[in-house]
């Protein structure tokens, strides 16, 4: 597991992982969300100031990159070793939602947007959505792992730390 991929809706843990995942494996991560907008979510980058940030986080050697963007995954696809999808039940990732509140300095406008981005997970069609990444799981022809429920993400970071 050199260049992990975490894929999941919002507030399905896909932070939590990472973070746990960069210690126990001993690499760096890379919060997709940190890429993307400006600090304290003032607003989104430029696109190509993201995509140039995405490109020189994915050229590293190893790394642990996270988020529900589908187009940077299409854009680090070919370089991801391992993909692991946090498919959660939506009423476990709005009660993860509502636990943490907002993270990284948003206002609570956004807080409510980001719970209406996720209870659409199911709706939507894009690369951002259960369907897209469900697609992208499907075509990923090398370790994968699709983890469910909370359990199973706690089984699968115990399982990681045996194998050390």
């Amino acid at each position: 597991m050199d260049r992990v991929f975490v894929i999941g809706n919002g507030g399905s843990g896909k932070t939590w992982l990472t973070e746990k995942l960069s210690v126990e494996l001993s690499i760096p991560s890379v919060h997709l969300d940190d890429l993307h907008w400006l600090p304290n979510f003032a607003g989104e980058r430029p696109r190509r100031e993201r995509d140039r940030l995405v490109d020189d986080a994915a050229n590293a050697p190893s790394w642990i990159m996270e988020g529900i963007y589908g187009s940077v995954l299409t854009q680090v696809f070919a370089r991801v070793t391992t993909l692991i999808w946090l498919d959660l039940s939506l009423d476990e990732c709005l009660s993860n939602l509502m636990d943490r509140g907002q993270a990284g300095g948003g206002t609570d406008e956004q807080f409510e947007e980001l719970l209406g981005y996720t209870r659409a997970y199911h709706q939507r069609q894009d690369l951002n959505s259960h369907e897209g990444h469900r697609r992208l799981f499907a075509e990923f022809g090398l370790a994968k792992f699709r983890l469910c429920k909370r359990t199973d993400t706690s089984s699968f970071l115990l399982g990681m730390k045996d194998r050390r």
